[in-house]
């Protein structure tokens, strides 16, 4: 799109170039009045054939002969570029828009996300960093190609239409998270969502302090204030600079394969049952337990090696990637 954008760009700076040197060439050499060169420079480069407005001399008839040759070529070149562009034009939309629609079919417990900002843009980085499928929804034509460019399935629709989501495949989505810029858009996307998929995943950005309780009534499970966010953690880089640290550590890696993840443990799960400290799950794997969501909801913040993990909890561990990879192999292996 960009590259066709700058051949038109250049097609019709030539052509002004050649029309505007035409012009002034014919008031310069012949003297002509403004309009009468602009339309003998009009009709030459055209080649409408009409006869010359004033008898052309002998150097008038030299510079014709070099403004019909270079002119035409112009002309020849701009007919040309606009044809081009118009097909590749319809051809990009027509295969473009198939080939995203088959890609969007194929999408199974994806994440949609719903608009392209500096919030939005942040949650599809980390999600293509951890290898999740995603979908992005913004109406902005730019943003939806800064996000193919980065290589990321987008789409260009108004995310609080519900023939929108649909298209997104709601019904068959893992998550949605709300970035849009205001929070009425938001608040309407999430009951548009909800009343698709009750049991949708809702994340969502608000602006104002009023709107977080009316984000959770309308559905919405996560609901994030980023400017209050920032203003916290620009305190805690002051007030406690090591804890923050630490968190950024965890958070970003800091340039080590270092991160935090959640695994469920399965009923069939040979871990099921077992305490901390029979699964060795630090000594074997050098994992750390930080806490286990118990399946009541209840969180157990660094559980002692006694702890037992049942079935239905969810561990939440930190390690080096590998050591995660493995141990969410070892959960999700039947018991003997």
């Amino acid at each position: 799109m960009r590259r066709l954008r700058n051949w038109l760009i250049v097609l019709g700076s030539g052509v002004v170039l050649i029309v505007t040197g035409g012009t002034l060439g014919f008031i310069w050499i012949e003297h002509y009045p403004p309009f009468d060169a602009f339309y003998m420079t009009l009709i030459t480069i055209s080649t409408v054939g009409y006869a010359e407005i004033h008898p052309l001399s002998f150097h008038g008839r030299i510079f014709n002969s070099f403004l019909i040759f270079f002119g035409v070529t112009m002309m020849l070149l701009a007919v040309g570029g606009m044809t081009q562009v118009i097909i590749a034009l319809e051809l990009t939309q027509y295969f473009g828009k198939r080939r995203t629609r088959k890609m969007i079919n194929k999408l199974q417990d994806h994440i949609i996300v719903c608009g392209f900002g500096r919030v939005g843009r942040g949650a599809a980085r980390e999600l293509q960093r951890a290898g999740v499928p995603f979908l992005i929804v913004d109406k902005s034509e730019d943003r939806v190609e800064w996000a193919m460019r980065d290589g990321m399935l987008g789409v260009l629709a108004d995310a609080t239409d519900d023939e929108t989501l649909k298209q997104a495949g709601v019904l068959r989505a893992k998550g949605l998270i709300a970035t849009l810029q205001s929070d009425a858009d938001n608040l309407f996307m999430i009951l548009s969502a909800k009343g698709l998929k009750p049991t949708l995943q809702i994340s969502a950005r608000v602006n104002s302090e009023q709107s977080e309780k009316k984000m959770r009534q309308a559905g919405a499970d996560h609901v994030f204030a980023p400017y209050d966010m920032t203003g916290n953690r620009m305190a805690q880089a002051m007030l406690k600079p090591h804890v923050f640290q630490f968190i950024d550590f965890t958070t970003k890696s800091m340039g080590l394969d270092v991160g935090i993840e959640q695994f469920s443990v399965p009923v069939s799960s040979g871990y099921a049952s077992k305490s901390l400290i029979e699964a060795q799950l630090r000594k074997g794997l050098g994992v750390i337990v930080l806490a286990i969501r118990k399946s009541d909801g209840q969180m157990q913040f660094n559980p002692p090696a006694e702890a037992e993990i049942n079935a239905g909890d969810f561990l939440i561990v930190m390690g080096e990637a590998a050591n995660l990879r493995k141990l969410e192999k070892l959960l999700a292996e039947v018991r003997a």
